[in-house]
Formats: C-alpha cells, structure tokens, sequence
C-alpha cells in the first residue's frame, strides 16, 4: 500500500510539470518505465490529465491533401482474401482487414501503441468527465456527423445494437469476448456509457478491434439468424469506402465515400483489394514489378524481401515496411483429442488427448524447435527469438524464462518419462504411439518450420506427420469445414497471434471460458482447450488490477504458467510486415489492423 501510494505520488507530480513545460513527454514516459509502465499507458496518463500527444511527438506521418479525392485508384493485396465482411465473424486478419475498407470502430491504435478517436468525438478522460474515479465506468461522445453509407445518420443506438448483438450467445460472434463484463447504455443521440461489472484499468480495448456495424441492417437478423444477413457480404458503414463488388476469397471493390466525417479524406478516389496467390508473389507484386500499391502480411523469408527490393530485374519500386507490437508465432497443443467423439463433437473439451496430455512429451516438443535458426535463416530482419508467448510491451515479457534447443534434453525426458523406442525408431507408451499430426496454412515459411520441427522431432523418435491447408480454408469460420483453426483436428496447429498494447486479448486464448467448441460454433478463442485454474484466477485478477507494476506481474506470471505447461511453444517474436509502393504515404501500426488506418493514406 504505501509503494502504491509514492508512486502514485510520483506520477502526480510529474504529470504536472509535463503540464507546466518543466518536464518532457519523453521524460515522463521514461519516468513511468521505472514503474512497470510503458508508453502507451503512460500516454493515457497524461490524455487523462488533460494533456493529449500534439503532433510534433508523434510519430504518424503528416497528412498533406488539402482535397478530397484525386488519388485515383488504389490497389491492395491480400494473398489471403477476405471470405466475409461481418466483422463480428472476423476468424482472422484478412477478414478483419476486408472490413476495414468499410466499417470503422470507435478508436483505433497509432503507431506508438496509443489511441486515437474514430467514430469517437474525443477519448474519455478524468479531465472531461469521461472516466469515473473508482474505473467502473467510461462516457463516449460519439461524432455528430458520421453517417452510414445509406445516409443514416450514425447514432447512440448503433453502439448499444454492436453490444447487444455481439453478447447474444445464438449469434455466436467472435467479438463477443470483447464485450464481456460490461454493458451499454444510450444516455443521448450521441452519448452513451459503459459500465463496467469490475474496475477495468484499459477501458479503450473494448472499441477498437471490432467495427461498429449499422442497426438498422443488422437487427432483423441478430442472434440465430445472424448469419443470414445479405449485409454479411454487402458492408454499409462509415468509413472512407463505400462497397461496390465482392467476389470472396478473390476481388473487394469500393469507390470514394463522399460523405466521409474526416475532411479530405480518402485521397484516392476508389479501392481494390485482390485476394489470392501468395506471399511472395504479393511481395515481388509490389516491391518489384510496382504492380499493386501494397501488400499485407509479407510472411515471406527476409533473405527473399531483400532481393525483391534490390532486384536488377527492376526493382526499387516499393519498400517493406517493419512494424512490432505484441505479434508471435506460436505451435498451439491440442488438450483434447481429435480423433474421438464425445457427446456428438468431434474434438470435445470433455476429452483427453492420449499423447500430449503428458507434460513429459510437452516439453521436449518446445526443445525440439529451433528458434534460432528460424530466427536466422526465415524471418531475419521481421522476428526475434523468444521464449515467451507474451514479449510486448515490454513490462509485461518474463525475463525467467530462456530458448532452448536442445535434443539430447529432449531425449532423456522422453526416456525418463518411459516413452519407449519401436523397431522403426517411434516410440509408444502403454500402447500409445507418439505420432502427432502438425498442421498450419500453406505458406513458404509456415512450411520450413514445419520441415524443421519434423527433423528434430524424428532425432527424439517422434513421427510427426505435415498437413497445409489453404489460409482462406484455416483461418475461415466455415463450420462445415474440418480444415479451420478453430475446430484443431489436428495435434500441432502454427499460426501468428497479436493484441492490443494491453495484453487481456491476447492472453484471454488461455481462459477456461473461452473453449473453441461446438456450441459456439468453433468460435472460441481457446482452440487447445486447455484448463489452469491458477491461470483463470490471475487472469481475473488482473482484470480488476488498477495498480501498473502488480498487473504487470499478474501478466508475467500467466506467461509463465502457459509456457512452462507448454500449452504453447513460441517461436519467434514477429515484427508486422508489409509492403508499400515508394509513392504510398502511410501510418503503418502493429497494434491495429493494417488498414484501420487507411483514411489517411496518400500518394506522394
């Protein structure tokens, strides 16, 4: 109590010299890592006193259009196109991204991880009157002259509906997690207040992952008709695009919003956005030929980037573009089995898995990824070796925890555990055979891993078996479809996760209450189907933590736990990248979708 109190009084100080030009920004933020805060909280604990970042800290690049439009076209793709645009049935970025053209949400994240208003007239503050002092509830103003793109005016109504909508369990949205704890009530047309079931110390991330979609398309299809809506393929929002074609999976089309709330924006007078082929096709399309103006997610080896950019056969005409946030690479463990039925589910929660419920097998599975030679021969420049699930912002990463390599480490616990080799060199158990089938999205890099694990894996007599399934297929929602992350029928699953500069959302996957299942339509954040209760409880303390430095070491601690269980392995810290034509002026974050940015793009 008494540290809480100094800091407290610290900060209360410093805050006023930022307020009076005796004391930097910069400085301050400095001051607050001292106290287990880094920059994007510390940015909120000057905007809550009334001292919002100006321009001149930032680094967000300045938009110069004084017009709207006159950009001409401008051309996106996506190796992996969107196959629908509710984002409330989001299963991935591609999705996410598709939705952004169209649908905005409250706040967004810049590149230093801090917020800036959308659809919000202002950020809530203790200085406004928009935070309560006890962190249990949040006033928003909402902009009074956003408007849908059929002209409705954007209101009140529309942020409770996104609420009400997301939490009804028959709709099955992924969003839903996002409202948990909390409702919404509609004080005026453009005002509305959360209220919080418990002190919420990062009040914004509820608002800024998911768009808000209109009420007055959406309402006659919520709960167990949500998925009939002919407006999940046809998005009218607010944002700086309005739709014109979408063929799923291959082609998005939008032409210039008019009507747009921001003045002088979109620069560009129409938007494509091309799905389909792959990465490094996506890359040398836009760092080569100059073909599109950008690429997303550029999982491409750095070593094939460098010669796209510096190629003799032309060459030069676009840049990639690195950005960190909390993004990491990861082989997700199944905890139930996927090859038995229980209850009428495939894959239940109510199951054991017959080989990687043993911890033994866990652990000498994260010895046998080599993560330094990911790290050094795929990802280069875009990755860095990590031991941790949770490495950004950087209070929250474990400094306990150390990558290791090791087969012969591997082995004895193998042995000691009294996994026994067979004549082919596979060893078994109690009539267990330790063969795991490894599965991932088709991708050059996911598939060099998937080699590289596969031939460690076979030096300590584990068979594992590679499965690739096309990235549309993996990261779909298609209930009727085996093949998606969120069913797992599979042992091993590889994939990238990112958050919000608070961890909460990335952490949550972990959460007992968040099972990927039939019920929910394989919805779920948690595709292991995993259960702590030691993780549950400092999750959910967490939550309710107001104190910095004490959430902190809740966060580090549920590293911890989820990592020394190896009910994940991480391998590599990923920085985002893109690619960006030379001409293409852009605010490229890692804490946000890639395009939620997109209104202020501009060509140069």
């Amino acid at each position: 109590m008494k540290r809480d109190v100094k800091h407290e009084a610290q900060l209360r100080r410093q805050i006023e010299a930022v307020r009076t030009g005796t004391q930097s920004r910069r400085g301050f933020v400095a001051h607050c890592a001292t106290l287990g805060l880094g920059a994007p909280l510390a940015n909120l604990l000057l905007h809550d006193a009334g001292l919002a970042q100006s321009d001149a800290t930032s680094t967000t690049p300045a938009y110069k259009p004084t017009k709207r439009g006159g950009g001409g076209a401008l051309k996106l793709l996506l190796w992996q196109g969107p196959t629908q645009l509710n984002p409330h049935f989001a299963t991935g970025d591609k999705d996410l991204e598709g939705c952004r053209l169209f649908y905005e949400a409250l706040i967004r994240w810049d590149a230093d991880g801090n917020p800036v208003p959308v659809l919000a007239a202002e950020l809530p503050s203790r200085a406004n009157g928009g935070i309560a002092a006890d962190g249990k509830s949040v006033i928003w103003k909402l902009k009074t002259n956003a408007r849908w793109h059929d002209g409705q005016p954007f209101t009140a109504d529309d942020v409770v509906f996104n609420w009400r909508y997301a939490t009804d369990p028959a709709t099955a949205a992924i969003s839903s997690g996002h409202y948990a704890g909390l409702k919404i009530e509609k004080l005026d047309t453009h005002r509305v207040r959360v209220v919080f079931d418990q002190p919420t110390p990062y009040w914004p991330a509820s608002f800024s992952r998911f768009p808000m979609v209109p009420q007055h398309l959406f309402a006659p299809y919520s709960g167990a008709k949500s998925r009939e809506a002919p407006n999940n393929l046809k998005p009218v929002g607010t944002g700086p695009y309005k739709f014109t074609d979408f063929k799923p999976g291959d082609l998005l089309r939008g032409t210039l919003n008019a009507d747009y709330h921001q003045p002088n924006r979109p620069h560009f007078d129409s938007v494509e956005m091309k799905g389909g082929g792959d990465a490094v096709s996506a890359a040398r399309a836009v760092l080569q030929t100059g073909e599109f103006d950008y690429a997303w997610f550029l999982l491409v080896e750095d070593e094939v980037l460098k010669r796209l950019e510096n190629s003799r056969e032309g060459g030069g005409k676009g840049r990639a573009m690195f950005a960190w946030g909390s993004a990491v690479e990861s082989l997700m463990v199944n905890f139930s089995d996927p090859n038995t039925v229980v209850d009428g589910e495939r894959g239940s929660a109510k199951s054991t898995h017959p080989v990687l419920s043993d911890l033994a097998v866990r652990q000498a599975l994260s010895l046998l990824v080599d993560r330094e030679g990911v790290q050094r021969y795929i990802y280069g420049r875009s990755s860095r070796v990590t031991a941790n699930y949770l490495n950004a912002p950087e209070r929250f990463r474990s400094s306990s925890r150390k990558a290791e390599f090791n087969v012969d480490k591997a082995n004895a616990l193998l042995d000691a555990a009294g996994w026994v080799r067979g004549s082919d060199g596979v060893r078994s158990k109690g009539g267990k055979r330790l063969s795991l089938l490894f599965q991932t999205s088709i991708n050059a890099p996911r598939q060099k891993i998937q080699q590289v694990v596969k031939q460690a894996a076979q030096k300590a007599g584990i068979d594992i078996q590679i499965k690739t399934v096309l990235g549309s297929t993996f990261f779909s929602g298609d209930v009727g479809n085996p093949d998606t992350s969120g069913k797992f029928w599979a042992d091993l699953q590889m994939y990238e996760r990112n958050g919000s500069p608070d961890p909460a959302r990335l952490m949550e996957i972990f959460t007992s209450w968040s099972y990927s299942q039939q019920a929910n339509k394989w919805q779920g954040l948690n595709v292991m189907r995993w259960r702590n209760a030691e993780f549950d409880a400092a999750y959910k303390a967490a939550a309710i933590e107001l104190d910095p430095a004490k959430r902190a070491a809740l966060f580090i601690r549920m590293n911890d736990i989820v990592c020394n269980d190896a009910c994940v392995i991480p391998v590599v810290h990923r920085a985002e990248v893109a690619g960006f034509a030379n001409s293409i002026v852009a605010e490229f974050t890692a804490w946000d979708e890639q395009l939620s940015t997109l209104a202020n793009w501009y060509r140069n």
